[in-house]
């Protein structure tokens, strides 16, 4: 008897954990049931991806959605819808939204808000602070939570954990790896009085390379003292690599687009407050650095660190302008453009943003394109060059660092759970997001 299948995605590029294939992808009951070559007659519903790469669905796994408190900057539904567009089929968001997400009721909330609204499938970091480490083996424990996040230098919100004391008993209270935003509170403290005014520039002179080195050296310290996995997010400097290098048996290592693309002064002086963010945007020794760490496997994740802010409050003068750049929607066509232009390779891409947070956060049933797996995919145009404008891009914010960024490589669907998404630059399913699942708290099957 012929085997039928729900969807089929036919004449594609297909990038597995085999390599890139011309084969067909048949999907059922929003999973990948086989790959090979089959008949359109076979499924309810056949795409011809003639002349495209059909990728495992991109993830980012960190985002602000600002919901909820901050909702005239962003919100969980008009950003989650910015990422469909762009491609990506999953989002991890961080906890610092007023009220931060420091309890499980706090985190039950999001998920609740999340339902019926988010287009993607999504999970919610458990904010730590000095004073809820009694609750943060039970958060991460949570449907629905991707671990426990904690900043050792201060950024938007209020959530700080800065003292080594304070990182120890976060560390030692939980079981998952830890996600740590690595600058030197007391070193920021300090050069505070350094920022310019109105000198987007001063911010990297504040924001030195000292305080995130020194700072990731005694996260280091910490993790191995107390056995524990850390995923350091958004490293900016050179320094830290090399640090980072020799610590692959306790620490994952995230990048951002915008340090692998942008880099100091033409930044700042092009783009003022709308380049800033922490840690900042640095040298262009620091972005070549990061190049050679992303191409000899030292780092394991590529994210976007999406962090909206309402223009008005961009165009405040240093230092009253926040930190922070939007990025889910332009993260595919950034990244594709860099492959195209030989900085990396697609695979290597594949391997950062759907592969590597399988792996680092333990996600089920996610991160490649293979038999059982949830048939999540970022179908791309590798030739296609479009310029990337504001009109586009549709983060509540209104604006992109990247207008008018010649892209080469675009998004022309998405596709999670077997459900078309986006479909050619439209939203043809709304809402339809979930809760994200991951190894460690897989629920008991019922009897």
């Amino acid at each position: 008897m012929t085997e039928t299948y729900d969807l089929i995605l036919k004449n594609g590029t297909v990038v597995s954990p085999g390599g890139e294939d011309h084969v067909d992808v048949a999907v059922r009951g929003g999973k990948i049931v086989a790959i090979g070559k089959f008949d359109s007659a076979q499924a309810g519903e056949t795409y011809d991806a003639t002349g495209l790469h059909v990728l495992p669905g991109v993830i980012d796994s960190q985002v602000h959605f600002r919901e909820p408190g901050l909702e005239y900057k962003a919100d969980l539904e008009t950003e989650a819808r910015s990422a469909a567009l762009g491609g990506v089929t999953a989002v991890f968001e961080m906890p610092n939204t007023n009220p931060s997400t420091t309890s499980p009721e706090m985190l039950t909330d999001k998920l609740n808000r999340a339902k019926g609204r988010m287009d993607v499938d999504h999970a919610f970091y458990a904010g730590a602070t000095h004073e809820n480490t009694g609750l943060l083996g039970e958060m991460e424990r949570m449907q629905g939570c991707c671990g426990v996040k904690v900043f050792m230098g201060s950024s938007t919100g209020d959530l700080l954990v800065h003292d080594d004391e304070g990182v120890e008993a976060v560390l030692r209270a939980i079981k998952r790896r830890a996600a740590f935003h690595s600058e030197d509170e007391y070193r920021l403290a300090d050069r505070q009085k350094l920022a310019v005014q109105g000198d987007w520039q001063s911010h990297i002179v504040v924001r030195d390379v000292e305080a995130a080195v020194s700072s990731t050296r005694r996260l280091l310290r910490l993790a191995r003292k107390t056995g524990k996995r850390i995923h350091v997010l958004h490293i900016s400097t050179a320094e830290e690599m090399e640090l980072l290098r020799d610590a692959k048996d306790v620490a994952s290592v995230e990048v951002l687009p915008n340090h692998l693309t942008l880099a100091a002064p033409e930044c700042y002086e092009r783009l003022k407050g709308f380049a800033q963010q922490n840690p900042p945007i640095r040298e262009q020794r620091h972005q070549d650095a990061l190049w050679r760490a992303l191409n000899a496997g030292i780092v394991d994740v590529v994210a976007t660190d999406h962090a909206p802010h309402a223009r008005e409050e961009k165009l405040r003068p240093y230092p009253a302008s926040p930190s922070g750049t939007p990025g889910v929607q332009t993260f595919v066509p950034i990244m594709l453009t860099h492959v195209n232009n030989g900085k990396l390779t697609l695979r290597r891409f594949v391997e950062l943003t759907s592969a590597g947070p399988q792996r680092v956060f333990g996600i089920a049933n996610k991160g490649r394109i293979a038999e059982g797996y949830d048939a999540d995919f970022t179908v791309v145009d590798l030739k296609r060059k479009e310029t990337i404008t504001e009109e586009w891009t549709k983060a509540k914010c209104g604006w992109t660092p990247y207008d008018g960024f010649e892209a080469t490589g675009w998004p022309v669907a998405t596709i999670i759970r077997g459900q078309f998404v986006m479909r050619d630059g439209e939203i043809t399913q709304k809402g339809g997001g979930k809760p994200v699942k991951f190894n460690e708290t897989l629920e008991p099957a019922e009897n």
